[in-house]
Parts: C-alpha cells; sequence; structure tokens
C-alpha cells in the first residue's frame, strides 16, 4: 500500500474514531448502555418505593417501565440557533391550564435525512427550577408506540456552547402517562417531528 494510500486510510479511521466517541461521550458503547440501563434500574426503583413516586400510595401495583433498547444513533449532537428576539409563549396542559415559558433556543439537526428542529424553552417561574431549560417533543411513535402527550428530554444550559446533545435514550414520559391527577405541558407545535423517535420511554399503559 503506497504511503498516500495509507495516509488516507489513517484519516478515515480517526474521522471513524472522533464520530464514535461523539455518539458515546467519550465511553465504550458498552459503558454507555450500560449507563443508561443504571439511569432505568434507579428510576425504577424510585416509582415502586419513593413516597414521591407518581404512583403515590398505589405504587404497590406498580409494573415495569417499559424503554426502546439503548441505540447511539439516537444520541445527537444538534446545532444550537440563538433566538434574537426572545418572547414568553404559553403552552397548553394536561388538565386545562396554561404554562408559560421564554423562548431559548432552537436545536436542529438531520435525522432519517429529515431536517428536525426542536423550540427549547427556558423556565421562568418562581420555583427552584427557575432558569433551567424545557424540552418537549411528540413524533410520529406518540400515541401508538408511546405516550400520546409527548416525551420529554432533559437540556442543560452550556452559555455560549454552539451546539447540545439531545439524547433521545433519556426521553421519559410526563408524570401524566401514570397518573391523570397531574398538570403536564404539551409539546409546542414546532416541536411535532414528522420522524419516528424509537428511543428512550415508551407508553406504560397498554
Amino acid at each position: 500500500m503506497s504511503t498516500k494510500n495509507i495516509l488516507f486510510v489513517a484519516a478515515l479511521a480517526l474521522v471513524a474514531t472522533i464520530v464514535y466517541h461523539s455518539l458515546t461521550g467519550g465511553q465504550t458503547e458498552a459503558e454507555y448502555v450500560s449507563g443508561i440501563q443504571k439511569k432505568r434500574t434507579e428510576k425504577e426503583e424510585f416509582m415502586h418505593t419513593s413516597d414521591q413516586s407518581p404512583f403515590g400510595k398505589e405504587r404497590k401495583n406498580f409494573k415495569t417501565l417499559n424503554y426502546f433498547k439503548p441505540d447511539t444513533k439516537y444520541r445527537i449532537d444538534a446545532r444550537l440557533v440563538s433566538i434574537a428576539n426572545k418572547k414568553m409563549i404559553t403552552i397548553p396542559t394536561s388538565d386545562g391550564k396554561e404554562n408559560h415559558y421564554l423562548e431559548y433556543a432552537y436545536a436542529e439537526f438531520n435525522f432519517q435525512n429529515t431536517p428536525c428542529r426542536l423550540l427549547i424553552l427556558e423556565i421562568t417561574d418562581d420555583t427552584p427550577y427557575k432558569g433551567s431549560l424545557f424540552l418537549a417533543f411528540a413524533d410520529s411513535t406518540s400515541a401508538n408506540e408511546t405516550y400520546g402527550g409527548g416525551r420529554y428530554l432533559d437540556v442543560k444550559k452550556v452559555p455560549g456552547a454552539s451546539t447540545v446533545v439531545l439524547d433521545f435514550n433519556e426521553a421519559y414520559n410526563p408524570y401524566c402517562a401514570y397518573a391523570e391527577n397531574y398538570s403536564c405541558p404539551f409539546p409546542p407545535k414546532e416541536n411535532i417531528l414528522s420522524v419516528a423517535i424509537r428511543a428512550g420511554e415508551k407508553k406504560y399503559h397498554e
């Protein structure tokens, strides 16, 4: 093999390594999957034993949560697009009320050859969560494989960042998916994706 070909193969290997580490956060795939499974086990324990469980006194009847198998293709590095003139928006909730959030930024990415754009919101209510980010989304699995009211994804605020990691393997259901006595914001219309996000938590009630 010529020196030129050797350098080309080495460059491809380097690119593949960089892409792989970006998908797994610097972990091996086994470590990444193990971390996801650990978080799921801890959540199961919380649902079954904690006084703060959404199942309340009925948690003795709690059944196991349902999940898609972890898949690194659903850990996405999205482009973070700032919003020049941010405004407050109103989001309806499952109990007929409304929540108010401040626009924060858009997360843009391509998935299954489809451009996707999700609106990330900032919580402004005077609560312990003030200043944290909120991301709710729905996709083509909603009301079929996954909860019809959409799912949530935690997003970390990093001032000055131009990208954001959206790990849909960690997508979770709002408490309304388990009990009706909660007030859960629906995804804004901008966040209804046409693609299927077969990652994270599935429906609890079949």
